[in-house]
This record gives C-alpha cells, structure tokens and sequence, in this order.
C-alpha cells in the first residue's frame, strides 16, 4: 500500500474517532501536537517498522485512541476554565449591585438607613411568649423598646420606623437587644441588623465575595442570609 494510501485509511480511521484534521486544528503554539504531526509520526513508525515483527492492528488503534482523548481532555480544560473566568466576573458584577443595599448581619449595632429606621430580626431558638426589643444609645440609655408578643420559633422581623430626629442627628449606632420568653422567662436571643454595603471586591479565592458593611467591615457573601434595598 502506497503512502497516500496509508495517509488517507489513517485519515478515515481519525475522523471515526473524533480527531480534528490539520485544517480545524491549528496550534497557538508549537508545544503541543496536532493530527498532521501525529500522522506524520504514526506514517514514519509504519515505514520503519519491521516488516516481519509489524504492529498490531489493536495497537495502533489503541495508540489513536489516546491521541484522540488527551486533545478531548485538553478542549474541554480550555472550556472549563474559560467558564470560570465569566463566573469570576458575573460574580464581580453582582457584588457591585450590591452597593447601597442592606445586607443583614449577625450584630446588634444598628445604624439608621436612609429612610430614617433600623430594621433586623432576631433568632428564637423555640416558640416564645412574649418578644420584646430595647433599643439603646451607645451610652446605653433607654431609646425605644417594643413588644412583639408571642411568636414562633425561628427568624422575626423586627423595625423601628419612627426614630426622632434627635436620635437621627447624632449620626451614631444604636443597640439593638432582643429577649424571649420560651419557658424560662425572658432570656436574651441573637440579633441581626440590616447594615449598608460601602464597597464590595473579591476575597483570596476568586469565589470568594466579600462586602465592606458599615459598622462591620469585611463580610463574606456567603455568610448574608437576606438583603433589601
């Protein structure tokens, strides 16, 4: 069988197996092989062979077959990680929509939103009978307190609307106390604040989200369970 012969069963036998031909796969460098060097190689193995020891046909197609799944292997890692760039920058984009929001927090220093109000919710680990909130000043005066009777166990919303334009105009945080009455009288419970987000970039790890929130500095998207505008 003449070379051109040979050129074109290999040809055949590549496309079966899914190899690019040299005209769909042009290198962006010369470190890697393409199907005209490997045929270039598998033509000149066969030229060279010895004729009375030749290579199996179960070889050769064996060999084929390698070549055919490292170039897979390879095309779908240049996939892969093309994907990964466009989340990197999906997630970048996201986190800048974040900025002016609200995100809440685990903390119980509260700082007025725009609107002039503080808004939160508190963690009742079990079914309370009655809810009561303080709000004080940072030098822990009494500002406000609100009952909001019983409730289930499990996040409640809790906000304070109304706050006077003297509270307002001091620029400062106000503390936020919860306490729950699940059996043993009013015991105190975890608090969460709604805080605005100042900036936002991307932590160590480019999955990594992390929100500059007023009053708490860096915290991890991943540790935001709500958000408002």
């Amino acid at each position: 069988m003449s070379t051109v012969d040979n050129n074109q069963s290999l040809n055949a036998i590549l496309d079966k197996l899914g190899v690019r031909k040299p005209e769909e796969a042009k290198r962006a460098d010369g470190s890697s092989l393409g199907q005209e060097d490997f045929l270039k190689l598998m033509t000149t193995q066969l030229q060279n062979q010895d004729p009375f020891a030749p290579m199996e046909n179960a070889e050769f197609i064996a060999q084929m077959a390698q070549f055919s799944t490292v170039t897979g292997i390879t095309e779908i890692s240049e996939s892969l990680k093309g994907m990964s760039d466009q989340l990197s920058e999906f997630r970048i984009a996201t986190a800048a929509n974040m900025l002016g929001h609200s995100v809440l927090v685990p903390g119980s220093n509260a700082y007025p939103d725009g609107d002039g109000s503080i808004s939160g919710a508190i963690d009742i680990p079990a079914a309370s009978a009655n809810t009561n909130i303080v709000y004080r000043s940072e030098a822990g005066e009494i500002l406000h307190t609100q009952e909001l009777g019983a409730q289930s166990a499990g996040l409640v919303g809790f906000s304070w609307q109304d706050i006077p334009q003297e509270v307002l105009s001091q620029n400062a945080s106000i503390r936020v106390e919860a306490y729950a009455d699940t059996g043993k009288g009013l015991k105190s419970v975890g608090a969460s604040v709604y805080s605005e987000v100042l900036a936002a970039s991307t932590g160590a790890a480019a999955a990594d989200v992390v929100y500059d929130v007023r009053g708490y500095g860096d915290v991890k998207a991943s540790d935001v369970v709500r958000f408002k505008n």
